[in-house]
């Protein structure tokens, strides 16, 4: 059984991204297809889909990188964890890299980067950072 299953699929990313992989798969779950849409819409992943055939769904997760050849992520950690979950309100979202990466929250109002949130006006829990 897994403990952490966001601790996982970040591990993956940064593994796959290590090992110069196109591509990974995770196993599934809505709430890491929402953490992967952030992602993609951010610029750090080119696509994901969600595979359901056969039995155990995944995700396979297309990984991006530069026209040189170096990864798009150079960094990418878990922040609140199941022991010591780590909640901010809307004017104590940290700066990631001086402005250079994004957190991504969980809030009332959907996973979203930390930019987004302040513009909606809504704290949440820290999942993680990326930059």
């Amino acid at each position: 059984m897994m403990t952490d299953p966001i601790a996982d699929l970040l591990t993956r990313v940064r593994n796959a991204f290590s090992a110069r992989k196109l591509k990974v798969d995770i196993p599934s779950s809505r709430f890491k297809l929402e953490i992967l849409r952030v992602l993609k819409d951010e610029g750090y992943i080119q696509n994901f889909k969600h595979i359901t055939e056969p039995a155990p769904s995944v995700i396979r997760v297309f990984l991006r990188r530069e026209p040189t050849g170096n990864s798009v992520i150079t960094g990418i950690e878990r922040v609140s964890r199941p022991g010591c979950r780590i909640y901010v309100n809307k004017g104590d979202i940290p700066r990631v890299q001086g402005g250079l990466g994004i957190n991504i929250l969980s809030t009332s109002k959907g996973v979203m980067t930390g930019r987004q949130a302040v513009r909606e006006g809504v704290g949440g829990e820290i999942l993680c950072r990326v930059w």
